[in-house]
């Protein structure tokens, strides 16, 4: 049996890290003829620095198809390999974040926590999407908006009695945070720009 679970739980890292590691930013954005979208801005694979090619349809697409490849193996496990969602999820985000197809780098990991998110507990994704809606208005800075609600996440998933997927959560949180450490630098210095702004 502990070898069966080792096995398990060794697919559906492979499965969440695999589909997390896709870079659908860099693929829709060199599809598109735009380019290679790490040259521009924060040099992220992410939807929020698609966004400055000027293409709000390609940074539409890259959110939910970032989100996809988070929710898809998360389903997926639970519909083949229960018990190991929580491991596809953290996989998934790693994925993301640290894809080989781009030397181990990535994105920051938040539209694809969100997908995570929304196939573990879909309430509490309810209530952080409501989060990041609020913090977002009221400090016009999308790197805050998305620190905050990866932070209260697992705050909110065991509030709302999921207390099976707060660890997944915090390692989620962390490794999100570790990818915002640029965004942290800059806001102690007061220079990071607000949504709309030019910076």
């Amino acid at each position: 049996m502990p070898a069966q679970i080792t096995i398990e739980v060794l697919w559906a890292a492979l499965l969440g890290f695999g589909l997390g590691s896709i870079p659908f930013g860099l693929i829709l954005t060199r599809a598109a003829g735009l380019g290679d979208v790490r040259q521009i801005g924060s040099g992220s694979i992410g939807a929020t620095n698609v966004l400055r090619t000027g293409n709000k349809g390609l940074a539409a697409a890259t959110v939910l198809l970032d989100a996809a490849k988070g929710a898809v193996p998360v389903l997926a496990c639970a519909q083949w390999l229960p018990g190991t969602e929580g491991v596809a999820a953290v996989a998934a985000v790693a994925g993301h974040c640290f894809t080989p197809w781009l030397m181990f780098k990535g994105g920051k990991g938040f539209a694809t926590a969100a997908g995570v998110l929304l196939a573990l507990a879909w309430p509490a994704m309810l209530v952080c999407a409501a989060i990041w809606a609020a913090t977002l208005a009221l400090s016009r800075i999308s790197s805050v908006s998305s620190m905050v609600t990866v932070v209260a996440a697992p705050v909110v998933a065991w509030a709302l009695g999921y207390p099976a997927v707060v660890a997944p959560l915090v390692a989620i949180a962390a490794i999100v945070l570790v990818q915002h450490r640029a965004n942290i630098g800059r806001l102690m210095r007061g220079e990071e720009p607000k949504v709309g702004s030019k910076g």
